[in-house]
Order: structure tokens, then sequence, then C-alpha cells
């Protein structure tokens, strides 16, 4: 009898059928973002059909300039997914305890950076290297934001401390003009306002190497996504992978019109220009986040005492069960050449 019991649960475990993953039949995502190409996963998941696959319907709610406040607006309820830096902002807003979780990844900076220490053209035989630059005035675009964070880890390659310099704050499209007019020394500036300032034969780039694989900004669920709707939560996950894995390896002319759709930046520019990175299995660095917050500790720039507890603030189930669906991304392998 036990033999046969055994029997009739190993056929019953062949002949088990294995359910699809639950779609999310029409469901509305309200999913913050800007019009920047560090959201281009949000782009090409739109264009491209996967949200809509999912049986989702986004609608794409523009958040103010730097989305620093998007944490806030989806514990108030009027996003349901945001993304944003991992800027001091962030981290206040985490310390209280609002109801919301980081669930991916959004962009990877890796060298060529797309976010280059850059001075003016006029003054290349002047500023050489980044180690010229202890006692200049140096550009960011917030204090407390993820690009202070850039400018601190290219003066400590050259052993220059922050209070060594002078930061200056001011918003990107300014600042190769105040290189130009030398307001100011040197600027941390994203692309493709990077590529754009050199094609105009105003800007060089002093460094675009002084970070390597760090992840700063973060993808954020509120807690209503992620318990009473979860079969749409899931379903965004699936849509948003996909997205990140087209966005692997050069981005072709299809990709690039997408992002000039969103962002007005000229095709022909977005392939050109120094690109971010998007992590195709949505994996989320601890190491990283907690690398950060013990910076804007250090500056003081943080309002609580003690470290939050990072791994709290993360969840990764949504992207554990995209994964199960979509399965690990590898990348091919080079092709070997022929002899």
């Amino acid at each position: 009898m036990r033999r046969l019991c055994l029997i009739l649960a190993l056929i019953a475990l062949l002949f088990a059928v294995v359910q699809p993953p639950a779609h999310a039949q029409g469901e509305k995502i309200r999913l913050g973002y800007l019009p920047v190409i560090t959201y281009a996963t949000f782009f090409v998941g739109v264009e491209r059909g996967y949200f809509a696959e999912e049986g989702l319907e986004i609608e794409l709610i523009p958040l103010p300039a730097g989305g620093g406040d998007s944490i806030v607006q989806l514990a108030a309820g009027n996003l349901d997914i945001a993304a944003t830096g991992a800027g001091a902002t962030f981290w206040n807003a985490l310390a209280l305890g609002l109801p919301v979780k980081i669930v991916a990844p959004l962009h990877t900076e890796r060298p060529p950076l797309a976010t280059p220490l850059v001075i003016s053209a006029k003054r290349v035989d002047e500023i050489k290297s980044v180690a010229d630059l202890r006692g200049k005035r140096i550009a960011i675009n917030n204090v407390g934001s993820a690009v202070e964070y850039w400018v601190y880890s290219a003066l400590k390659r050259a052993n220059i401390s922050m209070d060594e310099v002078t930061i200056v704050t001011m918003p990107f499209p300014q600042m190769a003009a105040a290189l130009d007019a030398e307001a100011i020394d040197a600027a941390v500036i994203t692309e493709p306002l990077a590529t754009l300032g050199r094609d105009q034969g105003l800007l060089a780039f002093l460094s675009d190497d002084f970070v390597d694989g760090i992840t700063v900004t973060y993808v954020f669920a509120g807690e209503n996504m992620l318990k009473e709707r979860r079969a749409a939560a899931e379903a965004f996950m699936r849509a948003y992978l996909r997205a990140a894995r087209d966005l692997q390896g050069e981005i072709d002319e299809s990709l690039a019109k997408i992002i000039e759709k969103y962002t007005n930046v000229p095709a022909p520019v977005v392939q050109r220009m120094n690109r971010q990175y998007y992590d195709p299995n949505g994996v989320i660095p601890i190491a990283d986040l907690e690398e950060v917050q013990r910076y804007f500790k250090s500056r003081g720039l943080l309002e609580y005492t003690e470290l939050l507890d990072v791994p709290a603030l993360v969840d990764t189930s949504l992207v554990d069960a995209a994964l199960e669906v979509l399965g690990e991304y590898k990348p091919e392998p080079a092709a070997t050449p022929a002899n």
C-alpha cells in the first residue's frame, strides 16, 4: 500500500498542471517618471507593448524636477510605482517609515560614465587631471543629490576631500555656459548635455571613469501594490525586466527613437553618447545603498542619527517572481575569432 501511494503521488506530480502567471486584466498603473534617459526602461516597456501584453494600462505621470518627492507621492497614494536617485532626500523620506519598498534597480553607472566630470574646452591646457581641481569651483545639480556622490568619488581618486573644493549648484542645462564663462571650473553633467556641449566646442571631458558598477537610482512600489494589487505588481516587473533586457548592448536605431520620443534627445545623439546600464535580472545591490547612505551621513545631510537597516527597505519578491517566469538573463558569449 505504501508503494502504491508513492507511485500515485509521483504520477500526480508528473501530470501536475503548472499555472501560468496571473495577468493584471486591464489594471491601470500610475507611473512617476522624468523625461530623461535614465527612465528608458519605462519608455521601452510602453512603446514595445510589454506592459500592455501583461494587461496593464500605464499612465505616465511627470515628476517635479529631480523626482525627489516621488517616495512621498507613493506613500500618499498619488502614484503606484516611481523611481528616483538615492540622495539625501531619498534617505530622509525612508527614515519616516513611509509604506514604500525598493523593488528594483533603475540604472547603473559604468565607464564611460553617463555623468562625466567636465571642464571648459578652453582650459584643457590648464586643468589636465582631477588633481588640478583642488581649490576649484565644481558645479552639481543639487546638494545631497546622487551627483554630489559622483564628485566625492572623483575627488577621492585624486586624494582631494570635499572640503578642499567649493561646490556650486545650478541646473544641468546652465553648466556648459557657466564653464565657458569661467564662472565655475568643472561640473558633473548628465548626458546628453555632456555630448551636446562637446559637439558645440564648449566642454571637454576630464574624467568619465571615476565610478564603476555602482547603482544609485531605484524603482519603488507602495504597500498597496505589493499587497492588495499583487498580480499587477508582478506583471509590471515582468514587463520592466523585458525592457531592461532590450537595453543590453548597443542602443540600436529603434531604441534610440523611443528614447527620443520621450526625452527630445535626437536619436543619433542617443547612439553616440556615454550610456547608462540596466540590470537585466533586477539585482538590487545592498552594498551600494549602504555606501551612499554612509556618505550622506558623513556630510551631515541626513535628518536621523542611526543608519537605516537597508535590507529592511528592500523587497525582492517581485523580481524573484518575474525571474521564475522569464528565467535568468545570460549574455551571449562573445564570438570566437576564426583562425
